[in-house]
């Protein structure tokens, strides 16, 4: 699957999320799609979440 299609289906998601639950449903999905987007880049070793998520070394 491209990331065309994939791009396409999200886009249909989005359009049926906004028809569906109106503006909040749309924001609600785009919220969702993209914490989705970050575990998948994280999970892909595209970006590295454990330096956000480590707390601060004090002293």
């Amino acid at each position: 699957m491209t990331h065309a299609v994939l791009g396409l289906f999200a886009g249909l998601l989005l359009a049926i999320a906004g028809i569906v639950g109106g503006v909040g449903g749309f924001l609600f999905a785009l919220v969702l799609g993209a914490i989705g987007l970050v575990i998948g880049a994280h999970s892909d070793g595209t970006i590295d979440l454990s330096a956000l998520l480590r707390g601060r070394g004090r002293g």
